[in-house]
């Protein structure tokens, strides 16, 4: 085949241009004799490597030096009980934004260590919004407020950061945005902590990133292992136990692209332009439906369902056959999703309106 547009959720598609670049280095990087695979973690090779990652990453997204970058393994996932384990500092509760599929995963996670008072929800409409923040029923006295930016299943992006400052105490701000993490420029002296899986928009599976302001850590709650304590991953550079080497140096590979390609502000313009491109084919037919409201729709991941549900087998086959693979919808929600990350070229999506254009012509 030609050419493959891979539009899966994650893991997801990588720049063509790190891909080779991994392939060229991969038996001997830079004539170290040694594929990064094989490197130790605390040798200069692959120091040099996980502090140029870091540099590149605070670079990018503006990172204050207050702030600790930890390269961690266990995934997001593992986030959903690290954070109330490390953020609670003796309250008995926080505060969490209901606004989909790893929402709930987060919420029911952090119930194994505090009252969880459910700020917002957007349930009663099957999370097809973002609920307003004047609308939130927020405790001021917990310890902390969680909310996913991007719900990678439902499609559902917040195009706005929370001002908890309303609240009236230095209540910090918790972000899982493993799904839209530099995929535009972004304000982290807002945020407490955001953590991301690396396998949406810079790197490989194996991988999450966190940053944490300084003042949170040390306190975790009682009976934490040392492996979820932020302050210990902190102290040692990441390097407490073997990390993800291997994705830690794709990601970097990852972070020079996008440092070639402009940077956040430059990237951000592409999404822009991918996601209206197919929002705007989308409103112009009845053949799909895409059921996220309009303000909250989601850049890197497009939900949509053919009117006839029956033609589902034969979209995904057709499309396959075109060279646009892994648009099948989640298992939860159904239909069809197309992810449209940072390394997704625009002529993948210009392709994958085209083909949808030719399959509702073709079956009206």
């Amino acid at each position: 085949m030609e050419h493959i547009y891979n539009f899966s959720a994650g893991p997801a598609v990588l720049p063509a241009e790190v891909l080779r670049q991994a392939r060229d280095e991969i038996l001997d990087w830079h004539d170290s004799g040694m594929s990064v695979m094989e490197m130790s973690h605390r040798g200069k090779e692959f120091m040099s490597i996980a502090a140029k990652t870091e540099a590149d990453l605070r670079e990018l997204a503006g990172i204050p030096d207050n702030y600790k970058v930890l390269f961690l393994s266990g995934g997001a996932s593992s986030q959903f009980a690290m954070a109330p384990m490390n953020l609670l500092r003796g309250k008995k509760s926080a505060n969490y934004v209901n606004t989909g599929e790893w929402s709930k995963k987060a919420i029911k996670e952090a119930k194994k260590y505090c009252a969880v008072n459910v700020a917002a929800s957007s349930e009663d409409k099957n999370f097809t919004y973002a609920p307003a923040q004047d609308v939130w029923n927020v405790d001021p006295e917990a310890a902390y407020l969680h909310y996913t930016p991007n719900e990678t299943i439902g499609g559902v992006e917040y195009n706005w950061v929370p001002d908890l400052t309303r609240y009236g105490r230095d209540m910090p701000l918790v972000a899982d945005m493993s799904s839209s993490f530099m995929s535009r420029p972004l304000d982290v002296s807002r945020f407490g902590v955001i953590y991301a899986g690396a396998q949406k928009n810079v790197g490989p599976a194996g991988l999450c990133i966190v940053l944490v302001r300084e003042d949170l850590l040390g306190t975790t709650v009682p009976g934490t292992p040392t492996m979820f304590d932020y302050k210990v991953h902190a102290e040692n550079d990441s390097m407490y136990n073997t990390p993800p080497t291997y994705p830690m140096y794709i990601t970097g590979l990852v972070l020079e692209w996008l440092k070639k390609n402009g940077g956040l502000e430059a990237m951000e313009k592409i999404n822009v332009a991918k996601a209206d491109l197919l929002y705007n084919f989308l409103d112009t037919t009845d053949f799909y439906h895409c059921p996220v409201a309009k303000p909250d729709r989601s850049r890197m991941n497009v939900p949509f369902t053919l009117k006839d549900t029956s033609l589902d087998g034969e979209f995904l086959k057709q499309a396959g056959a075109r060279g646009l693979i892994q648009l099948k919808g989640h298992r939860s929600v159904g239909g069809m999703r197309a992810s449209i990350y940072n390394a997704m070229p625009l002529e993948g999506v210009k392709a994958l309106v085209e083909f949808m254009k030719e399959f509702a012509d073709s079956h009206a």
